[in-house]
């Protein structure tokens, strides 16, 4: 039991890490990018290669320790498909939130802004809601059914690809994950989301998650076999199932 928890710990710092690491280039990147040009288009651009890639890189990174999920969302379905036990998907969660908020707070002060700001941009209409829906139905299904297909390695490529794409694509500007809608709310920046929209976005995040659980079960019966090495396989897991053995 102490060798578990001592690996449910390790997998809990590397989501914290990678899901802060995440913000403070989502944050970071719509900072610089406004600071740099007036050109909303440009700005969009900027914040969605540096999303896409800095994504890819992390997942490579922490990816062989706890998976890289950096998200609910992909937490959650994964649990859905047994990859994870509750106490795991839980864990997973709150490191994923406070990651993220401590992402947001560093790429604050880094351009020397206040450490927290609620920010004052509404994002609040059907069009919006329906993107984030789709933008998280397209990324949960990416996630498995690459994983499904034994193509694992390719994994990082293509999250980080189909995230950079995403916030050119949707209405929304692909938020797809709670963890990083709540961190961008303390950011009153280009990448920021007013307190008053954040649930909104959340509700259709996890309905865009759960109509994407619903697919990759219809496409891939089998997925519960594999569902372990979500986002990528990770080495803890393996440690913890040959203690258990």
């Amino acid at each position: 039991m102490k060798r578990e928890a001592a690996t449910l710990a390790r997998r809990a710092v590397a989501e914290f890490v990678g899901t802060a690491l995440l913000l403070m280039a989502v944050v970071g990147s719509g900072i610089g990018a406004a600071r740099l040009s007036p050109d909303i288009g440009l700005q969009l651009l900027v914040n969605a290669l540096v999303s896409g890639a800095v994504l890819t890189a992390i997942i490579l990174a922490v990816g062989p320790v706890s998976g890289a999920h950096l998200n609910p969302v992909v937490t959650l379905a994964d649990r859905v498909f047994g990859g994870l036990a509750n106490r795991e998907a839980a864990t997973y969660v709150a490191a994923q939130v406070t990651g993220g908020a401590a992402g947001t707070v560093t790429a604050n002060l880094m351009f020397s802004l206040p450490a927290v700001v609620l920010s004052t941009r509404s994002r609040s209409s059907g069009g919006l809601w329906l993107g984030e829906v789709a933008a998280t139905f397209g990324l949960v299904l990416v996630v498995f059914g690459v994983v499904r297909s034994g193509r694992r390695t390719a994994a990082p490529f293509a999250v980080g690809a189909y995230v950079f794409a995403a916030v050119l694509f949707t209405s929304s500007t692909s938020f797809a994950n709670p963890a990083v809608t709540l961190a961008r709310m303390l950011s009153d920046t280009f990448a920021g989301i007013a307190p008053g929209s954040v649930a909104s976005f959340v509700l259709a995040q996890l309905a865009g998650g759960a109509f994407a659980v619903a697919a990759v079960a219809t496409l891939y019966p089998a997925m519960a076999e594999v569902a372990v090495d979500v986002v990528v396989p990770h080495e803890d897991v393996k440690d913890v199932e040959c203690v258990k053995a």
